[in-house]
């Protein structure tokens, strides 16, 4: 036995050194040990002592100097929590690496301190000053990690540091931490109540953000901290309801809850009947009798608030979402919100969500009971998707019955019976019992097929199964109520049966029919009663309570027969173990049989026993869930659970709803001092513009539209103004003609006279001097078919030509269908258009710093330019396009509409890469219509959009376009920074025509200045998740700097950021839509390999852009 024990030891200690040995040299060997070699390593030792032991290793590496080792360290433990292991004991070695430089070890360490820094918070705050460096972190993982550690230290002592760290990471550069700032004020308020107001404010700033990875985290704390103050929400409705289709999913659910409860509070109800108020009543606005008008307001029909509106058509698209929580959410929304007739869309969605788990299925079939209710119309088109299948389980087969009971109506109730007779027949008992109770209320429900089915059910108590037969009888039972003078012979039936019949209820059941018409069956009752009082002593107490009041009923109708069975009846209830039966005995005894004590309520006991009494009311059990909000736990429940919000009533009269107004002019205010600065030494010349404005209004003069390319003054001037109308109207007559000359002519020229027009514009603008074409060449913006650079004019030309750009809005409708017989043509307008749009972009583009590489050149320009150039910042947009100058080459066009395909017309687009004027959101499209036809094409105009959310500003209706002629119009387009196509229809004044723009993703951008200082700073704030990165190999072509950025900005439109290292490559854009910077950095090596690095928060447009470079950068 010694000789073995020793051999045992020698064997552990030799496994012990070979695993120490192995870590050392990190070797992954097997972590879990065989029986056999458990039986020798750990035959003396108890599990704790092999927990202990393991423990005990990892403590070794996490204290260890090597790097490695505390990161396979940390790996294990993390593992060991997922599998539900305490980990607890290793909190003093793991936190000791809180402050360790490397990033993925750290990250390890705050999982595991968020799991226990609640449990061991003693050892936790050793290390606050740690969590409180590490939000400072560059990474922004490391900030949001160290504020999720922070507020998982449940002391009420630091809730002051936790507020502190709160604010400051709600107002953090990185959306992914001003998140988590908003997952730690649910934590702060739950620890301390009493910092309500202050995290209200953090609240409030939050619900501003603009980023879609905030909204749903910030919305669920104001959900749990101030529900109430639904005032937070009305600058933010808008803005919540506009992002909603790009929230992560879960976000989406708790927004559209609270959204449906704000919209309960400030809408009026779009239930009430009466079509759409006529805005255009004259009388109502000219009655000057106040009490006339006041009931005027009261009989107006309904008509939709244009918010209320907003909020229904933005959550339509997410019924198509694949979580089922979001698809729920939005048919509960539509279900309280919408008008009636709207309702129905969401149906689809439900019953698409049928095809999931069976606890999906569960509940959405609970919501779609309580709907189906009150719309039958809802859902009887799908009633097949309602069968039951065998493989369901029997709480789902309930609901489905239940649906299919609600839905059953005079047409479809002879299939609904159909399904229900197999259903009978299932081995499930509890869902053939169930079925049966639907035949009895669809019997109750639907006259014509009441005796259809009590047929049906009597021909059920023949049945072998006693659960079936039981069921039957209690359904028979409250069907013959409703007419009972027919139905004695199913009565003598059921009496006949009863001898068989052992379940409790459906005896009782026979025996309350005996006693209730018993006058309808004078021979069978006494005999009834007779056997019961053989088994009076055996049977169940609900079958005693109804054999006495059986028996008391044919004391006061046939006393002759049964006086003496009463009385021994009423004997044996008096000494029975069950006290409702003893007192029931004694109320009998004391009603029906006559004494000197109750005479006067003996006179009575006719009419109390035998008084004709309502027949039942077959109902859902879901009829009263309505009363709680669909697709909450309180609803599932169908009782109040806690924390549940009821929706209010609508109000009668709606609220303010000038309160959801938002200042749009915000943006534009910051840059006001700017351009009022650059203003100053032109001030003169914008009076002289608006001099000129006047004139050509009154139609003076209209020659000097040649030179408009080059007009700074007017476009400012009126982007300072704010006019709306004479932005749209110089649009228009730009996009509508090539020169004002032949627009208001209105007259056709021929091909001659419109390329003689073009070659006097060249020579016009040839005419400028020489001097300044080089540094203009620099200075100035390409014009968007890559014919180079347009060169700017002096101020007294565009003073000239201000007037032709801001022409009135009914010029420019009338001017649409000017013919444009030659490309030529079309380029020549586009170089008319180019400048003006790049002027008024200005405002939107975001503010950059001055660009040193330019100074020297602007020197030669004369100082009237030079003021304007400088003041409008205009050298900062050349240093990033005077790169880009020479690589847009021909831009690409997209066939739009095929002249087959569209009757003659045909349409192409492309994209010219300049700010939108009608929303800075929008990307800029141009569409170029071309008759191809023999005939005439009338109201070409843009028809529905697909989806109907789709945020398009669509070209003024062409009224006219001639056979082989074409226009070029201008679009904008919302594609909310993705790349699904935006479908809409091009329509004429007899067709519609199915077109779609698919837009590259590098038109999604615009291009963005900085320094090589900033892009790196920002690009370090855009790592981890928000990087992405290839190796490429590039052709032999592309190995210069130039070719380099010519293919990147071929591909995206971005702008070139200085670099002072030449193997390095920089590029900054950001996104239309939503402004997220977008940084492109490209390492070139050696072997014509090159690192390819995207860092933006848009994911998938990095991963798009990455696959569209590395094609483009790879070919020649």
């Amino acid at each position: 036995m010694d000789v073995g024990f020793s051999l045992r030891s020698e064997a552990a200690g030799v496994m012990r050194t070979a695993l120490v040995s192995a870590e050392n040299l990190q070797l992954t060997l097997k972590t879990e040990l065989s029986q056999e070699e458990q039986a020798l390593t750990h035959t003396n030792s108890s599990p704790k002592e092999t927990n202990k032991a393991g423990n005990e290793d990892l403590k070794e590496m996490l204290e260890s100097n090597k790097e490695s080792l505390k990161l396979e360290a940390m790996k294990r433990v993390v593992g060991l929590i997922a599998k539900g292991k305490n980990a607890s004991e290793l909190f003093p070695a793991v936190v000791k690496n809180v402050a360790s430089k490397n990033i993925e070890l750290k990250k390890l360490v705050y999982v595991y301190l968020v799991r226990y820094a609640e449990e061991q918070q003693d050892l936790a705050l050793l290390s606050i000053s740690t969590f409180q460096r590490a939000l400072k972190d560059p990474n922004q993982f490391i900030r949001a990690s160290a504020l999720r550690v922070l507020s998982s230290i449940r002391v009420p002592i630091i809730v002051p540091i936790m507020m502190l760290a709160i604010k400051e990471a709600a107002a953090d550069l990185s959306p992914y931490v001003r998140k988590t700032s908003a997952h730690a004020i649910q934590k702060l308020f739950s620890l301390d109540p009493d910092q309500k107001e202050q995290l209200i404010e953090v609240i409030e700033k939050l619900l501003k953000d603009k980023s879609t990875l905030v909204a749903g985290s910030v919305v669920m704390a104001f959900e749990e901290v101030c529900p109430d103050r639904i005032d937070l929400i009305h600058k933010n409705y808008r803005k919540l309801c506009n992002l909603l289709v790009d929230v992560e999913e879960w976000g989406q659910v708790v927004i559209i809850s609270m959204l449906t409860r704000y919209a309960r509070t400030q809408f009026t109800s779009p239930w009430k009947e009466g079509a759409v108020f006529d805005e255009n009543n004259e009388k109502t606005f000219y009655d000057s009798d106040s009490e006339e008008k006041k009931g005027q307001i009261e009989a107006k029909p309904y008509i939709m608030d244009p918010d209320h509106r907003l909020l229904l058509r933005n959550t339509k698209p997410l019924l198509q979402s694949r979580n089922t929580a979001v698809v729920m959410s939005v048919a509960q929304l539509y279900w309280h919100l919408a008008p009636k007739h709207e309702v129905s869309i969401v149906t689809k969605s439900l019953v698409r969500l049928l095809r999931s788990h069976r606890e999906v299925q569960y509940i959405v079939l609970q919501n779609i009971a309580t709907m189906s209710i009150q719309r039958k119309g809802m859902f009887e088109p799908f009633m097949k998707s309602f069968y039951v299948r065998s493989t369901d389980a029997t709480h789902i087969k309930t609901l489905k019955l239940e649906i299919l009971t609600n839905l059953a109506n005079e047409a479809n109730i002879s299939t609904i019976l159909r399904e229900f007779q197999t259903y009978v027949k299932s081995q499930d008992k509890a869902f053939a019992a169930a079925t049966i109770q639907a035949i009895g209320r669809c019997a109750t429900n639907i006259s014509e097929v009441t005796d259809t089915c009590l047929n049906g059910l009597v021909l059920l108590l023949s049945n072998r199964d006693e659960t079936v037969v039981a069921e039957s009888v209690v359904v028979i039972k409250k069907l013959l109520q409703t007419q009972p003078t027919q139905h004695s012979e199913i009565i003598k039936h059921m009496a006949k049966l009863f001898d068989n019949i052992t379940v409790p209820m459906a005896r009782a059941s026979i025996l309350w029919l005996m006693g209730e018409y018993c006058e309808r069956v004078p021979k069978i009752a006494p005999d009834v009663l007779r056997k019961m009082a053989k088994t009076f002593t055996i049977e169940e107490d609900i079958v005693k309570l109804q054999t006495v009041n059986l028996a008391a009923k044919l004391y006061l109708t046939n006393s002759k027969q049964t006086k003496l069975l009463t009385q021994y009846i009423l004997n044996l209830g008096k000494y029975d173990q069950n006290y409702d039966i003893r007192d029931r005995t004694r109320f009998i005894r004391q009603l029906i049989v006559p004494s000197e004590k109750n005479g006067a309520l003996n006179k009575y006991a006719r009419r109390i026993l035998l008084a004709p009494k309502p027949a039942p009311v077959l109902e859902s059990a879901f009829k009263d869930r309505d009363r709680y909000q669909l697709g909450t736990l309180s609803h599932s429940l169908n009782i109040k659970a806690t924390g549940y919000q009821e929706l209010s009533d609508w109000p009668a009269v709606a609220p303010d709803q000038s309160v959801r107004n938002v200042e749009v002019i915000e943006p534009v205010k910051e840059w006001a001092p700017l351009v009022g600065k650059a203003k100053q030494t032109k001030s003169d010349d914008k009076f002289y513009s608006d001099d000129e404005d006047e004139k050509e209004e009154e139609g003076s003069d209209s020659s000097g539209s040649e030179d408009s390319s080059s007009s700074s003054s007017s476009s400012s001037s009126s982007e300072e103004s704010g006019s709306e109308s004479e932005e749209e109207s110089s649009e228009e007559s730009e996009k509508t003609s090539s020169d004002s000359g032949k627009s208001s002519s209105g007259s056709e020229e021929s091909s001659s006279e419109s390329e003689s027009d073009k070659n006097k514009k060249k020579k016009k603008t040839k005419k400028a001097p020489q001097k300044k074409s080089k540094p203009t060449a620099a200075d100035s913006d390409s014009d968007e078919n890559g014919n180079g650079p347009v060169a700017h004019a002096s101020s007294s030309s565009a003073e000239t030509s201000s007037g032709s750009e801001t022409d009135s809005e009914d010029d420019s409708d009338s001017d649409s269908p000017t013919v444009q017989k030659k490309k030529s043509d079309v380029k020549s307008k586009a170089k008319v258009e180019v400048k003006s749009k790049r002027e008024v972009s200005l405002l939107d583009l975001d503010d950059f710093s001055p660009a040193p590489t330019n100074v020297p050149k602007s020197a030669v320009l004369s100082s009237s330019l030079l003021s304007d150039l400088e003041g409008l910042s205009l050298s900062n947009v050349s240093s990033t396009m005077q790169v880009t100058t020479p690589s847009f080459g021909p831009v690409k066009t997209y066939e739009l509409l095929h002249h087959m395909t569209g009757k003659g017309l045909s349409a192409k687009y492309h994209f010219p890469r300049q700010p939108c004027l009608y929303q800075p959101s929008m990307v800029a499209v141009q569409v170029i219509l071309t008759n191809g036809s023999d005939h005439s094409l009338e109201e070409i105009h843009i028809g529905d959009r697909n989806p109907a959310s789709l945020n398009i500003h669509c070209f003024n209706t062409i009224e006219r376009l001639e056979p082989e002629a074409s226009v070029t119009v201008s679009m904008g387009i919302d594609f909310s920074d993705s790349t699904q196509a935006a479908n809409f229809q091009l329509c004429t004044k007899e067709d519609q025509f199915n077109v779609s723009i698919q837009p590259a993703v590098g038109e999604l951008l615009m291009p963005s200045s900085m320094t090589e200082q900033d892009f790196c700073k920002e690009q370090g704030k855009l790592l981890g998740m928000n990087e992405t990165s290839g190796t490429i190999t590039m052709a032999t072509a592309n190995a210069s700097s130039q070719a380099i950025s010519k293919q990147v900005l071929s591909v995206a439109n971005v702008g070139v950021v200085s670099s002072s290292q030449n193997n390095f490559h920089r590029f900054a854009g950001q996104t239309v839509s939503s402004g997220a910077l977008v940084l492109v950095s490209l390492e070139v090596k050696e072997s014509s390999s090159a690192l390819l690095t995207i860092n933006t928060e848009k994911s998938v447009m990095a991963s798009m852009l990455l696959r569209d470079l590395k094609q483009a950068l790879a070919q020649a």
